[in-house]
């Protein structure tokens, strides 16, 4: 009895879950309206980061809840790496194109990482279309190589489904726009990492053990996109 005791404890009532509920849509619609692409959450780190040392081969993950959770479920992998993870939960392409400048330029980094797409897939702020998905990723490019950043292009990650917003039937947006992005990559003497064709299944979604949702991985799942991407950034610096 006092297990169960405990154990209702921690459930929150009704009226505490409403509340809650309450204060996470205010800070959203506040974030929404005032800051809709996230330029605060990386200003003071950004802003105490020094200049890069000299010989330093300073790398930006720029990215959505996949870049974020990487240093989350594998700090290890960050250790003693020039490093800078600029991944945001939930952000699209248009959103991580307004933070651009601030959150990877203004660092002067030799190689950037993009790995983005998947939540403009699954409509995390509207319907979007591949050739908008598609310009928004080329635009961060192409303004990378613009200030003399290595660019490093990221496949979409394998999705079946978004448990979010499933029957989006994804699977073929996801491989049209990875075949764009390799094409593109190539045209433009840039780095292309294929994540998806490792982590597929039969469906070409997520394999199961790989994950804990079907969209984003687990540690197992960053195992194997570590050496991937470490090769990745390796061939950006000889470029």
């Amino acid at each position: 009895m006092l297990i169960c005791s405990a154990v209702l404890a921690q459930v929150p009532s009704p009226a505490d879950q409403k509340k809650a509920d309450s204060i996470r849509w205010a800070e959203d619609e506040f974030r929404l309206r005032n800051d809709w692409a996230n330029l605060k959450r990386f200003e003071a780190e950004n802003n105490r980061l020094p200049a890069p040392k000299n010989g330093e081969d300073r790398v930006v993950l720029m990215g959505n809840s996949i870049t974020q959770g990487w240093s989350d479920r594998d700090p290890d992998f960050f250790k003693s790496k020039p490093y800078v993870n600029r991944g945001i939960g939930g952000q699209t392409t248009p959103q991580m194109l307004l933070r651009f400048r601030p959150d990877v330029i203004n660092l002067k980094p030799k190689v950037v990482v993009i790995l983005a797409g998947t939540n403009d897939i699954a409509g995390n702020t509207g319907q979007t279309s591949e050739a908008t998905i598609l310009g928004n990723i080329q635009s961060m490019a192409l303004l990378a190589q613009h200030y003399g950043i290595k660019v490093v292009l990221s496949s979409i990650l394998p999705v079946y489904d978004y448990p979010w917003k499933k029957g989006l039937n994804p699977v073929p947006k996801i491989q049209s726009i990875n075949t764009q992005l390799k094409a593109f990559a190539r045209s433009n003497k840039m780095v292309y990492v294929d994540y998806f064709t490792p982590m597929a299944d039969e469906k070409n979604g997520l394999r199961a053990e790989l994950t804990y949702d079907g969209v984003h991985p687990n540690l197992a799942g960053y195992k194997i996109m570590e050496p991937l991407l470490e090769a990745a950034v390796q061939k950006a610096l000889k470029k």
